[in-house]
């Protein structure tokens, strides 16, 4: 069971790598033999940013709702390993929440939030050049000498002003000197130039440079027009076969806003949904589908009423059908103390609305 590799999107093991609904759902069919692969998933951890991908009410969930033996988990607590205590702690914690005795004899120290946790904010960078004005840190930007740190500086002021087109005709000398990837910040700061920065990024998208080009299909993913879809549904082809899993979201969000003219882009799109390792993008493909028109959003939503992804929980209490199943699982959304209160409350107005 423990690969670097996630298992195909295809097996039971692949959908509950990627913490997807579906695995959740066959999960429940057949209680007796998925223990060893949730308690395999609390063990090792596939994701590949775990800052960003959540697993941990998801596994929650699975171990409560198919009475899993806890056993595993609490000696996983004590590990010598701190990511496998650590995680094995984060479930431990969410079934105290849902009023475990076992799990809370496992953590007789552990107090849970009253309240709701606060929003996370951005963090705000400083101006590390707040004396000097953006001209001369357009100058440093041209120096060849410079140092690459001084660099780095002057883009994370620039991301923080107001934008600079002289910065346009500076971007593609500002890579890193192992040519690998751009300086801090620059996409940052290139953002900041919305649409003023278009003609020059269709240009940079046909670099052969990665970094160069990825900032330039950025660009003309979030601020192109229509005459961009061919290119960007190429991209997203390209992406797909590499096996890109970094950056699709992004190339989604920029589809979705020509609604059905960038069809085109939903078998790609379906496929990155059901495959991604990426937990966190799944949302945004369910939304540049739904932007699309694309058939069989209805059962994707359904789905995401058990995905390990809040946002992509939240789309699936919004939107699916008024079917068999779905009121109950919406209840249980409603009335679960480890759910996120945005979820718990949306389930309770959804519910509401279909009574």
């Amino acid at each position: 069971m423990h690969s670097d590799h996630y298992a195909p999107p295809t097996t039971l093991l692949g959908l509950l790598q990627r913490g997807r609904g579906q695995g959740a759902r066959i999960a429940a069919e057949d209680r007796m033999s998925v223990a060893e692969l949730v308690h395999g998933c609390i063990r090792w951890d596939w994701r590949w940013d775990s800052q960003v991908d959540d697993r941990h009410l998801y596994l929650a969930r699975l171990i409560r709702d198919l009475e899993l033996p806890l056993g595993p988990v609490v000696e996983m607590a004590t590990a010598r390993d701190e990511d496998i205590r650590d995680r094995a702690t984060g479930v431990l914690e969410l079934l105290v929440l849902a009023g475990s005795a076992d799990a809370r004899a496992a953590l007789p120290d552990f107090v849970p939030e009253k309240d709701e946790p606060p929003a996370r904010r951005p963090v705000r960078r400083p101006d590390p050049y707040p004396e000097r004005d953006s001209a001369s840190l357009l100058a440093l930007l041209r120096d060849p000498a410079a140092p690459e740190g001084a660099k780095a500086s002057a883009l994370v002021a620039l991301s923080l002003r107001a934008p600079e087109p002289a910065l346009i005709p500076l971007v593609p000398g500002l890579g890193a000197a192992d040519g690998t990837r751009p300086l801090p910040l620059l996409g940052r700061a290139v953002g900041r130039l919305a649409g003023h920065a278009v003609p020059a990024a269709r240009e940079w998208a046909a670099s052969e440079q990665a970094w160069l080009a990825g900032i330039g299909f950025g660009v003309v993913a979030a601020h192109g027009d229509e005459s961009d879809i061919p290119a960007l549904v190429a991209e997203l082809e390209r992406q797909w076969v590499d096996r890109s899993w970094c950056g699709p979201d992004d190339l989604a969000r920029g589809l979705a806003r020509f609604g059905p003219k960038a069809a085109g882009a939903v078998s790609l799109l379906r496929r990155f949904w059901l495959c991604t390792p990426h937990s966190y993008e799944r949302a945004d493909y369910l939304e540049a589908l739904a932007a699309m028109g694309a058939a069989g959003m209805a059962e994707a939503y359904t789905e995401s009423l058990w995905d390990c992804e809040a946002r992509a929980r939240l789309l699936g209490v919004e939107r699916a059908p008024d079917r068999p199943g779905v009121r109950d699982r919406l209840a249980c959304l409603r009335d679960d103390p480890m759910e996120e209160p945005v979820i718990k409350k949306a389930a309770g107005e959804r519910l509401a609305g279909l009574t």
